[in-house]
């Protein structure tokens, strides 16, 4: 760690799980921004998993993924969408992560025969990470995962305590997330979970300075000292956590009552100027006085777990942000899709735009293709991401060139493999290599690439450049070999590799907006920089409601 004044802020969590503390921190991140603290924020996690990329999104949500390649948890989407600050593969570590490091390091001999524990072994892998790529950052914020009391993390909860004797208490504050339940028939607020969770967190020897409590309603000044007497804290930081409309509302929230100022109090940092917190008041504004609604269609296979798709709402509802409409998502079950009883025109009939989403397998696919087909024939916008895009490729094929055997690798054997495995591909790192028997987690297309835009398209005039950048996440690709015949019949790729070998962007002129991508570019979208894609597919949502 190069930068010896930078000042480390840990958030746990208690009481149970769920409670927003990847929200808090990106939120708490936000307002020290605005009081004009640079900030990093990072996700610790306790499962053995090295990262979530092999974790069903009905486990774990959504994999969210870096420029650098990491797939990570959903709440690095939190932070940087929230700070605007690029997350890296360093702000992400977990059980899984800190174990192969120190058996690898075992394996090496790098202890020198020494028997290996959690305790110091395994703990100060935990600390290096937390100390390992730091620039000039004030604030690194260190949210750890699991609830206060799990057995996965106590390591993590035993290598905070050991930071704070290290660096010491001026640079280090515990930031500890409750809950304080509404007991409506008794018609108060209980604080006994709180201080049972605190009490946990004492037993493992952290105390928490500031403590953060969810509640639907505002805590009466004579629970707060109760809190802040049986948690050996003072009365003002008891923060009240209140429920908010919106979560863009969090950070004035927080500032109103008084976290940031706590933070400032607890490291002696002057608080005389307010916080410039312009960019949100003016979120909640446009917010506020939006009028009219659009219903957007998204159609996937994991609509009973949303937040498999946490960044591709919160884009959605972005580009609403930049048109100044609310926009209203409608979740489609693509296996419905799939049933011949079931009629389209009818059970879509409320829809002004279609998205198909990124996925992985077979299940649900040929519901997609029905709802791309649809809005291609009924010239509804479409937006097809990742795997969205490749079956846009393969409707085109079998509706409109009657390729009727046109498919996909990754469904089976196919004697016309129009989406294919990438076997070989040129990254930052070099030519990078996979196969079928390759390994499924960290060995797909993963973070940022560039594409360049044809001159004249539509992807084109949307971006207002010839060259951009997108995150990915895949491991099968469009043939471009196999496609030569596409733009005879009205469909352009218009978004290509550099090398001119990998298809990124999907086209169709006639149509009033039909866009398919390989990317992700939820990914990048932010409340106060919506992506130019999703406001521009908004737009045409929008226009195409008023058509109606």
């Amino acid at each position: 760690m190069k930068n010896t004044s930078v000042k480390f802020i840990f958030i746990t969590g208690g009481v149970v799980s769920s409670l927003g503390k990847g929200l808090a921190s990106a939120s708490l991140g936000a307002i020290l921004q605005a009081r004009g603290f640079k900030v990093k924020l990072r996700k610790l996690d306790p499962y053995l998993n090295v990262d979530p990329g092999t974790m069903s999104p009905y486990q774990h949500g959504e994999c969210y993924v870096t420029d650098d390649g990491a797939e990570t948890d959903l709440d690095l989407g939190h932070y940087e969408r929230f700070t605007g600050v690029p997350a890296k593969k360093s702000d992400n570590i977990t059980t899984g992560k800190i174990y192969s490091t120190v058996i690898s390091k075992e394996r090496r001999g790098d202890y020198l025969g020494a028997t290996i524990q959690v305790i110091p072994h395994v703990t100060d892998a935990i600390k290096e990470y937390i100390l390992s790529d730091i620039s000039d950052e004030d604030f690194v914020l260190c949210e750890i995962g699991g609830t206060v009391g799990d057995i996965e993390s106590l390591p993590f909860i035993e290598a905070i305590r050991q930071l704070r004797n290290e660096i010491g208490p001026s640079k280090t504050c515990f930031l500890h997330v409750t809950l304080l339940p509404y007991i409506k028939t008794a018609g108060e607020l209980k604080t006994k979970p709180t201080q049972h969770s605190v009490k946990e967190l004492q037993g493992m020897g952290v105390q928490p300075d500031i403590l953060l409590c969810r509640t639907e309603n505002i805590i009466p000044e004579e629970q707060k000292s109760k809190i802040a007497l049986f948690c050996n804290i003072k009365s003002d930081a008891v923060i009240e956590a209140l429920d908010c409309h919106s979560i863009y509302q969090v950070p004035i929230s927080y500032h109103n009552h008084g976290l940031d100022e706590q933070i400032c109090n607890y490291f002696n940092l002057k608080v005389q100027k307010k916080p410039d917190l312009s960019r949100w008041i003016n979120i909640n504004n446009i917010e506020a006085t939006s009028e009219g609604i659009i219903n957007i269609g998204i159609v996937g296979k994991y609509t009973s777990m949303i937040d498999a798709y946490k960044s591709l709402i919160e884009a959605v509802h972005h580009g609403g942000l930049s048109n100044k409409i609310r926009v209203k998502i409608k979740w489609i079950d693509s296996e419905t899709l799939e049933d011949k009883k079931i009629d389209l025109p009818t059970h879509l009939k409320d829809i002004n735009g279609i998205i198909v989403p990124g996925g992985f397998g077979q299940r649900g696919a040929n519901g997609k293709i029905n709802a791309i087909e649809f809005a291609r024939n009924k010239h509804i916008p479409f937006l097809g991401i990742c795997f969205g895009m490749q079956l846009a490729v393969l409707e085109f094929a079998r509706n409109v060139l009657n390729l009727n055997e046109a498919s996909s690798s990754e469904f089976g054997k196919t004697n016309l493999p129009l989406i294919g495995l990438l076997t070989e591909w040129n990254s930052s790192k070099g030519k990078e290599l996979r196969s079928a028997d390759s390994n499924l987690g960290g060995t797909m297309r993963l973070g940022a690439y560039n594409c360049k835009l044809l001159d004249g398209s539509f992807v084109k005039s949307i971006y207002n450049k010839g060259l951009i950048s997108e995150r990915h996440r895949h491991r099968y690709e469009v043939n471009y070999e196999l496609t030569s015949d596409f733009v005879n019949h009205g469909l352009v790729f218009s978004g290509m590799s550099p090398d001119n070998s990998l298809p990124e962007i999907l086209e169709i002129p006639d149509h009033p907006w039909f866009v398919g991508v390989q990317f992700h570019p939820e990914l990048k979208s932010k409340p106060f920089d919506p992506h130019p894609l999703f406001s521009s597919f908004i737009k045409a949502s929008l226009n195409q409601s008023r058509l109606l």
